[in-house]
């Protein structure tokens, strides 16, 4: 998302609008080099209490083990896992952003 507050991708300025394609290329490439998934789901969520708030990109490994666990994939997937409130240990979050910031150090 860009330092200012933007409630719609309409609002960015062509910098703005320039930098965003080579960032969510970079960031998921790096999360396809880190976390090996089937796809990667770059989406765009902009609500909060049905109003827009700003924007926030998800840049989301989409994994066979999570699709199977949850019988889904694409939007149904990522609202699953949602419903599900899982959440990884500090541990493992610190290991994939220790990994992801290597990724994108060596790319970068």
């Amino acid at each position: 998302m860009p330092i200012r507050h933007v409630l719609h991708v309409s609002d960015l300025t062509g910098d703005e609008s320039a930098e965003l394609g080579p960032l969510l290329q970079r960031t998921s490439a790096a999360v396809t080099a880190t976390m090996n998934p089937e796809q990667v789901y770059v989406c765009l969520w902009s609500h909060a209490d049905a109003v827009p708030g700003h924007l926030h990109f998800v840049v989301q490994p989409a994994c066979r083990s999570d699709m199977t666990r949850y019988n889904a994939y694409g939007p149904v997937l990522q609202l699953a896992m949602s419903e599900a409130d899982r959440v990884p240990s500090e541990a493992a979050v610190e290991e994939v952003c220790t990994r992801l910031r290597a990724e994108l150090g060596a790319s970068g």
